[in-house]
């Protein structure tokens, strides 16, 4: 199993608070002989008629001192994640949880706008300063 990102359990207490029920920690996905594990499958209940919100995330803190180069590797493993869920849990919506420092700081950058333009991700944003998930961005 791969190293767990700094903030793994933090981000995982709070998506508890948040409601979100831990169905899986890590996610497992195998596809062909490449075996991939997403940090988090979660489930949470929409309404009775509703049935069952499913999502997968993948935690980074972009900790490294150069983020381009965290970034180069977060959207790699983003997309190659994508796949892998479309194939074995396609009813996963799959989302990158980043700080909310360095969403503010970053990912604000025009050349990383217009990445994320390109190839959409969608973004969990978290606030260090308290368990509180700041935004989920579509």
């Amino acid at each position: 199993m791969s190293a767990r990102d700094r903030y793994h359990n933090w981000v995982k207490e709070t998506l508890i608070l948040d409601g979100w029920v831990i169905s899986h920690d890590p996610l497992s996905i195998a596809i062909g002989k490449i075996s991939v594990q997403i940090d988090l499958g979660l489930e949470s209940l929409i309404g009775a008629e509703k049935g069952t919100s499913k999502i997968a995330v993948e935690i980074k803190s972009f900790s490294n001192v150069s983020q381009i180069t965290d970034f180069y590797a977060a959207l790699g493993q983003y997309l190659c994640y994508k796949v892998a869920l479309t194939e074995r849990h396609p009813d996963r919506i799959l989302y990158l949880a980043v700080p909310r420092l360095v969403y503010d700081s970053f990912f604000t950058e025009e050349l990383i706008e217009k990445v994320l333009q390109t190839y959409p991700v969608k973004l969990l944003v978290y606030n260090l300063e308290n368990k509180e998930i700041q935004s989920w961005i579509d």
